[in-house]
């Protein structure tokens, strides 16, 4: 699953980075109109475009019957029951490509997340960093400890909290780069991603998880934890990032469906 992440990963990268120094916007426009192309392009070669044309032509067919003969009642039911049913059809023929797509989708929305989720931390600003344990471990009872680095201070003592299985700390940002914080669980030492100061438009990895195929492919941004870890994720709380067209703070999915379905329709 890793390997399919990295090569998946590379493939947003390279289309990213001549806008990695512009507003988000700029990739959100790009990215929904490439979207658009491979929807309309999936559709054209998984649906019967002969069968939906001449459901079209039938439907029109029936239109044009309600309006000629808007003085009947008896025609204009039977045209109106025709048309739900030319409908119905046009729906079904429409099923097929529409559960292909979501595939392509899927993965797109998964990889979007790195680069619309979150944003990187600012020097001076603070983020709380969770370290969720696998079952059967007592967070009360495991060693744990974070390396110290000029990238960020620890604000706060390890917060152990038992029946959550978590221990967390409270960091402060210090120094611009993406830093590799380093964890100590006894003799084994793990690494997490933390992102300061990046460009306007940068992929941030907010969640590191075990080695599992579920978990691995909704959470690309890093290598996954080993599975002969004691760890089940280890978080960073980065802020949200929101797209405010004309003001409003909409969430970025809600962007990308709007812009790529006026680019499809366009």
């Amino acid at each position: 699953m890793w390997i399919f992440n990295l090569v998946f990963g590379k493939i947003f990268e390279i289309i990213f980075l001549p806008f990695r120094s512009l507003n988000p916007w700029v990739g959100m426009v790009i990215i929904s109109f490439l979207t658009s192309l491979l929807m309309l392009f999936i559709f054209r070669w998984t649906s019967n475009q002969e069968g939906i044309r001449k459901v079209k032509n039938r439907i029109k067919a029936h239109l044009l019957e309600l309006r000629l003969f808007k003085d009947s009642l008896s025609v204009s039911l039977k045209a109106q029951g025709d048309i739900l049913r030319a409908n119905l059809k046009y729906i079904a023929y429409s099923a097929k490509p529409m559960l292909v797509m979501i595939i392509p989708i899927i993965f797109i929305l998964i990889q979007l997340n790195l680069w619309f989720g979150s944003r990187s931390l600012v020097p001076g600003e603070m983020a709380i960093l969770k370290v969720k344990l696998d079952k059967g471990q007592n967070p009360l009872q495991i060693n744990m400890t974070i390396e110290p680095s000029s990238a960020f201070i620890i604000e706060t003592p390890a917060l152990r909290m038992e029946e959550e299985r978590e221990i967390n700390w409270r960091l402060q940002a210090r120094e611009k780069g993406i830093h590799l914080l380093q964890l100590k669980i006894d003799s084994q030492t793990l690494t997490k991603k933390l992102s300061i100061a990046q460009k306007p438009f940068s992929p941030i990895s907010r969640l590191k998880v075990r080695r599992k195929f579920i978990d691995e492919l909704f959470n690309p941004g890093e290598a996954p934890l080993p599975r002969n870890s004691h760890l089940q994720s280890i978080e960073i709380t980065y802020p949200s990032q929101k797209l405010n067209p004309f003001g409003w703070h909409i969430h970025w999915r809600i962007v990308f469906f709007v812009v790529s379905g006026a680019f499809g329709l366009g």
